[in-house]
């Protein structure tokens, strides 16, 4: 397969850098509405061609479009896509209202084409391990999901810069940049919650430097802290009543422990992760394509709401309104 990249950052590097190590797909042509950046991303990156026209590179005969571009820009860049006929890798959040994934879900359906939101950490070998080892917990009692990482913009932001990271008019924040990962996690675990409620500490511009999610399910609550204006230093784990699964980190998950109530004892149940974690994503991503799985699509898209729906509940009520929102 072939493909070209709307946005130029270092996902973009490692996406390519992934689908060259999976021998899945290779670049093909560069956007950037930098003429000098995308002929340099193109030439650093082995793409043959460059463009500062979207609607000219989508007529290029490629197989997918991977969009990494500032969060506020993915709906109309995945449309624009979606309705030429291409096939989308979105990087998270694909879109930050469910009324913008309900219109994407119809053009995808209408196009018969894929979209596929990247969520690298519910893709790779240890997820897959910390599901499996999930029923040894018994009957889950709570859970602790942290993404608490200092940003290497949050300087900037003091200094009086905003970062698109840190802007509502990128819809940015701890939330949609880090919040979505244990979000992400929790309601592929577990399902849609029952209720959800947010509790953000805003800085000067009204955006959410960090903040503690409690999601709530018949039974016991998963609360989750992110933030981008301090380092975390504490593991996550999901504990139930015959025993507490220990997670060092959730992108990418290292290690994982069980600890067994019973017995007492801790059993270490893997301790590594490659480098290139993303690679899984893409392999899941070019199957779907080639096996044209509608059934595999409709509930990673079905996960994608269900993020995107209670991420918008809990950013209204708690005052965080993006571009196009009242």
């Amino acid at each position: 397969m072939i493909f070209s990249t709307i946005g130029t950052s270092w996902i973009t590097e490692k996406f390519i850098e992934a689908t060259n190590a999976s021998g899945k797909a290779k670049l093909h042509s560069v956007y950037s509405r930098s003429s000098e950046k995308a002929k340099q991303f193109a030439e650093e990156n082995g793409g043959a061609k460059w463009y500062t026209d979207i609607d000219e590179m989508l007529q290029e005969p490629t197989d997918f479009i991977y969009i990494a571009s500032p969060n506020t820009l993915h709906y109309d860049h995945v449309l624009k896509s979606v309705i030429q006929g291409k096939h989308v890798f979105c990087e998270k959040p694909l879109v930050y209202t469910e009324d913008q994934w309900e219109k994407l879900e119809r053009e995808a359906s209408r196009q018969e084409v894929f979209i596929f939101e990247g969520h690298r950490h519910l893709f790779t070998p240890n997820y897959d391990l910390l599901k499996e080892a999930l029923p040894n917990t018994g009957q889950v009692s709570g859970a602790l999901l942290q993404y608490i990482q200092y940003s290497s913009r949050y300087d900037a932001y003091k200094k009086g810069e905003v970062p698109n990271i840190f802007s509502k008019e990128f819809a940015g924040g701890a939330l949609m940049d880090l919040g979505v990962y244990p979000l992400s996690m929790a309601i592929d675990l577990f399902g849609e919650p029952q209720d959800i409620h947010y509790f953000p500490v805003k800085l000067s511009n009204g955006i959410d430097g960090s903040g503690t999610l409690v999601v709530m399910y018949n039974g016991f609550h998963v609360t989750i802290m992110c933030s981008k204006i301090a380092q975390g230093t504490i593991p996550s784990e999901i504990h139930g009543e015959d025993g507490t699964l220990t997670i060092d980190h959730l992108a990418p998950i290292n290690t994982i422990s069980f600890y067994d109530r019973k017995t007492k004892k801790t059993e270490v149940l893997t301790q590594t992760s490659p480098e290139l974690d993303m690679v899984y994503e893409v392999e899941a991503f070019v199957r779907m394509i080639e096996e044209n799985d509608k059934t595999y699509h409709d509930e990673l898209m079905e996960r994608s709401r269900l993020v995107v729906k209670y991420l918008e509940i809990v950013r209204k009520k708690e005052g965080i309104f993006f571009p196009g929102e009242k």
